[in-house]
């Protein structure tokens, strides 16, 4: 049986119903309907729960969750997802930079911002969707804690193992005994599509030049939350920015902020330029607090990429893009002030834990974010300190590390300047199914992007 995660109404209602309690609606009495009849939480942390519905429990979970979409929301005023509205909230929005991208544009930082998403990328993958004790004890089994290099299964012993799994399908590529170049992942595909987006359409790109791109290059199998959502979406006829809405619970994840890299690689400098870009792509699929991360990380990777080596500027430059009353404003507020009050970082993770984790799903961007935000404080923007802390604080560890690892490799500046143990197993090549891209180096990914970073 055919259990396809993500998309099944049965399985979307739960997480619909505790979106709608962080947006500021009011889902109990719906909640209580889905209960009376049988219909089942939300799965905790897969995207689809091992038992399919009857007929009438699927009918009715569409019926609910249209009903859900409904409810008025306390939170419209200040969390608004229209690039005008959210501006109008952000009294230190950016000015232009005095220079233009081609003054400032380094296509040798370029080159290290792929090795450092791509490495912290792989860092995290073998232990995503892992508990944080997992992660603990499994670094702590083979001498790796605090973090300092790859995973390895050498040397854990099997009950632990046994308890704490390795992702399934990541073991085989990302633990360190089985690096060889960089494996296809979502974190590195979406950068890629962006970079062909560019290449097709121009800074002046439209949301649905995104749509089309997509639906002609992304394979629908290597979409997740709100973005196959999104895309089943476009296949049933419907426009964006409606595709982020419709039965899409996970619109306020972290997809979107995945996808931001290209935007601040290409507007070196410029945070308000690529948070206007991220925005356009994120509208897509996401909305107010899953939109704004993808315009915070946008803006600190512009800023960390024209040049800017003080990472606390670069994070001030994201939050200056997003409402400032907003979730997601406050978290990485809050993020950036344990990492400043605690030495122990791992008493920072625990603040950050107690803080989101009984609200906030492990892929949801307020958390993922914050947690970002930490990390790269904490370490100063170092680049092995800023990757290793962020996959050891858990949830979304391969996407963080991704993130973390593109700023802190710009900060970096050059591909020599990230420690050889990084670089190095990733043999100048990754894996991927978009495009012609599978098998390129990072190198020539770099002057792809710097040629895109130079275009008017």
């Amino acid at each position: 049986m055919l259990r396809l995660t993500w998309v099944q109404p049965e399985d979307l209602l739960g997480h619909e119903l505790r979106q709608a309690v962080q947006d500021g609606r009011e889902p109990a009495a719906v909640a209580a309907r889905w209960r009376a009849a049988g219909g089942p939480d939300a799965p905790a942390r897969a995207g689809a729960s091992p038992q399919r519905a009857s007929r009438y429990l699927r009918l009715l979970a569409e019926d609910l969750m249209d009903e859900l979409a409904e409810l008025p929301s306390r939170l419209a005023d200040s969390e608004p997802t229209d690039l005008g509205r959210i501006r109008s909230l952000c009294p230190d929005w950016p000015d232009p930079p005095a220079r233009n991208h081609a003054d400032i544009s380094d296509p040798g930082r370029l080159e290290a911002a792929w090795l450092g998403r791509a490495a912290g990328c792989l860092l995290g993958k073998p232990v995503e969707k892992l508990p944080l004790d997992g992660i603990r004890q499994l670094a702590r089994a083979t001498g790796n804690w605090p973090l300092t290099t790859w995973f390895t299964a050498r040397g854990v012993p099997e009950d632990l193992a046994a308890k704490y799994p390795w992702n399934t399908r990541s073991a085989a590529t990302s633990l360190a005994e089985n690096i060889d170049g960089m494996p296809e992942d979502d974190d590195l595909d979406y950068a890629l599509l962006n970079l062909l987006l560019l290449q097709r359409h121009g800074r002046a790109f439209t949301t649905t030049d995104v749509a089309r791109l997509w639906l002609d290059e992304l394979p629908a199998g290597r979409a997740f939350t709100a973005e196959r959502v999104a895309y089943r979406n476009l296949l049933l006829g419907i426009d964006p920015p409606h595709t982020a809405r419709h039965r899409n619970p996970f619109r306020e994840w972290i997809g979107a902020l995945i996808r931001a890299d290209v935007h601040g690689w290409t507007n070196p400098g410029d945070p308000a330029a690529a948070a206007a870009q991220a925005h356009r792509d994120a509208a897509l699929t996401h909305t107010a607090n899953g939109v704004y991360a993808a315009m915070f990380a946008a803006a600190v990777i512009a800023a960390a990429a024209g040049g800017d080596k003080d990472v606390h500027g670069c994070l001030a430059a994201g939050l200056s893009v997003v409402p400032p009353g907003s979730r997601l404003a406050r978290a990485v507020r809050q993020a950036i002030r344990l990492a400043a009050e605690h030495r122990d970082f791992e008493t920072v993770v625990d603040e950050l834990h107690a803080t989101h984790s009984g609200t906030c799903h492990w892929v949801h961007a307020v958390p993922n974010t914050a947690l970002i935000a930490a990390a790269l404080t904490h370490a100063d923007g170092d680049f092995t300190g800023s990757v290793c802390r962020v996959v050891s604080g858990g949830w979304d560890t391969d996407s963080c590390g991704a993130t973390a690892g593109s700023v802190a490799a710009l900060l970096a500046g050059s591909p020599s300047a990230l420690p050889d143990r990084w670089t190095a197993p990733l043999k100048n090549r990754l894996a991927t199914s978009v495009g012609d891209f599978n098998g390129t180096g990072f190198d020539a990914l770099a002057r792809l992007t710097h040629l895109e970073a130079l275009r008017p």
